[in-house]
């Protein structure tokens, strides 16, 4: 039986240029249910929390591929408008939903203090199910201690969040970053993956890692 069909939504905050996401789907029962990567400052988050009520997408998870401010910040309007939905992010990057200086707020003095609180560990290699599509965690650490990447081999897609761009890596000069970790967690994690797989960044546009390969200048074949 082959999987349902996944559907992608770009939302971009406009003042950090941040990438959040809606995935939906279909269940057994034809009904449309979903995730949130990645939910930044409003208007975004409340652009996505339209999409989804009008969607009628039933919402199953807050998935963050790590715990920097523009890709957390909107986590508690989320938690509000769907009080059950989980919200998974690394164990070692959870301390920053209550910590300006580890989600980097109080650089940018924007403190910003979570009343939501991790639900789920995102360990490396679990496998998450959205409907039939299943999802494999990356470990994409080095922007931030436990990055993780979603890939979907049914769909052949991979959210890579800060770690991976279109000509470019995260940033490694922020606490807790490393700087050779990042570069072999791309060439492990994801240079393994097929060449075709489509990438979606946590900023910028979408890209495949064929060609992240390729020409990437910072670190390519």
């Amino acid at each position: 039986m082959n999987p349902a069909p996944l559907e992608i939504e770009t939302f971009l905050d406009a003042s950090f240029g941040e990438n959040a996401y809606v995935l939906s789907t279909t269940d057994d029962n034809g009904l449309r249910i979903g995730w949130i990567i990645d939910p930044s400052f409003p208007p975004q988050c409340h652009r996505v929390l339209e999409y989804v009520r009008d969607q009628n997408i039933r919402l199953e998870r807050v998935v963050l591929t790590h715990g920097h401010l523009d890709h957390i910040a909107g986590v508690d309007a989320v938690r509000q408008a769907h009080p059950h939905v989980r919200v998974a992010i690394g164990q070692a990057e959870q301390g920053a939903f209550a910590d300006p200086e580890i989600n980097l707020s109080s650089a940018v003095g924007l403190p910003l203090n979570l009343q939501t609180r991790a639900d789920e560990d995102l360990p490396v290699g679990a496998e998450l199910k959205l409907g039939s599509l299943s999802w494999r965690v990356l470990d994409v650490s080095g922007h931030s201690p436990a990055g993780r990447a979603l890939y979907c081999p049914q769909a052949g897609v991979v959210f890579t969040g800060d770690a991976l761009f279109a000509g470019s890596i995260g940033r490694t000069d922020f606490p807790g970053s490393d700087h050779r970790l990042l570069l072999n967690n791309i060439r492990t994690s994801l240079y393994s993956l097929p060449d075709e797989t489509v990438v979606y960044s946590g900023h910028g546009p979408a890209t495949t890692i064929g060609h992240e390969r390729k020409f990437n200048p910072f670190v390519s074949d």
